[in-house]
């Protein structure tokens, strides 16, 4: 597997990680024995950087990989904040100390290897208590690094403006484009690392589903189609159900003999300047292996990168590249 250096963390992460939402909750029911076959099976593929946060499931996923986290050597990097209501002043130290206390029995350590706020309220973005709060926290060994996930290109660049800002998490994918032209850039010459999520757009991307397939009630695939929840960025990258059908279809002929639509898709994720690591997810060891084989794919030709583009600002571009 190949490692990616984050300067600003001043470590290697696995350029294929595991993105651990779906080992929590939102995505129908996940078995606790299958789960920590998922978490397994990556890292035995070689993943060594595994995301979590602390409202997946309400603990459940940070105690699962602290679980196995105790007997492996990765990187595990959670995420607060979204434990109160989404507004600037519940991000205030007394609350940053109570999530970091919670994760760090969650996760069995003294010390998070990385802690990022979990898609905030863009006011908090800018705000120099929020960053002080965070320096004491490295300062007194609760954390060793932090970062931010965001929901806007706006927002990454408003943090990466911020020198300890480690890494920055952000939806990238063969229907979300947009990251590519101004924070990829700025993330690599601040030397902070991109933590590409939402790779395969929900599924989307993998190319198994049709427009008749249907999803549990408690997969947010279903309760949060149009943000009833959350941010609709963030089940299907927010790109209408119908419409993402009819770009996979498009995208589908681009994919080389032997390859499936998935690690097309992560490949194509990989190949982009600045990426250090991307995150799918999985719920079971057979899609962790097949999701870790993206590494070994050579890079994509220019014109499946072309075909990329253009699908995108054919299909896509309209429906999402002015939200985000």
């Amino acid at each position: 597997m190949e490692n990616r250096k984050i300067t600003r963390l001043g470590r290697e992460v696995s350029v294929v990680g595991l993105g651990c939402w779906q080992l929590g909750a939102d995505w129908g029911d996940v078995d606790e024995n299958d789960a920590l076959a998922v978490l397994h099976a990556a890292a035995d593929a070689g993943v060594t950087f595994f995301d979590t946060a602390d409202v997946y499931g309400d603990g459940r996923s940070e105690r699962l990989v602290g679980r196995f986290a105790a007997a492996r050597d990765v990187f595990v990097a959670t995420k607060m904040g979204r434990r109160v209501e989404q507004v600037p002043e519940n991000y205030v130290r007394a609350n940053f100390r109570e999530w970091n206390d919670r994760s760090r029995r969650n996760l069995g350590v003294d010390t998070l290897d990385l802690v990022q706020l979990h898609c905030p309220p863009t006011p908090v973005y800018s705000a120099d208590a929020v960053y002080d709060a965070l320096d004491e926290m490295v300062s007194e060994g609760r954390i060793k690094a932090y970062g931010v996930s965001v929901e806007t290109c706006e927002e990454a660049l408003t943090a990466l403006a911020r020198p300890n800002v480690a890494s920055v998490q952000i939806i990238l994918n063969c229907l979300r484009l947009k990251p590519l032209e101004r924070v990829l850039p700025a993330a690599a010459e601040a030397g902070a690392g991109i933590i590409a999520r939402v790779p395969l757009a929900s599924g989307l991307l993998s190319g198994r589903y049709t427009a008749s397939t249907t999803f549990a009630a408690n997969d947010h695939r279903t309760f949060n189609r149009h943000g009833e929840a959350f941010d609709v960025g963030e089940t299907f990258s927010g790109v209408p159900y119908e419409a993402g059908l009819a770009a996979v279809e498009r995208l589908r002929g681009l994919v080389p003999a032997e390859r499936t639509l998935a690690q097309f898709a992560l490949r194509w994720i990989i190949d982009q300047p600045g990426v250090s690591t991307v995150i799918p997810g999985a719920r079971n060891a057979l899609q962790a292996t097949a999701n870790t084989a993206a590494a070994a794919l050579p890079p994509l030709s220019d014109e499946a990168l072309a075909g990329v583009r253009e699908t995108y600002d054919e299909l896509v571009r309209p429906l999402v590249h002015d939200r985000w």
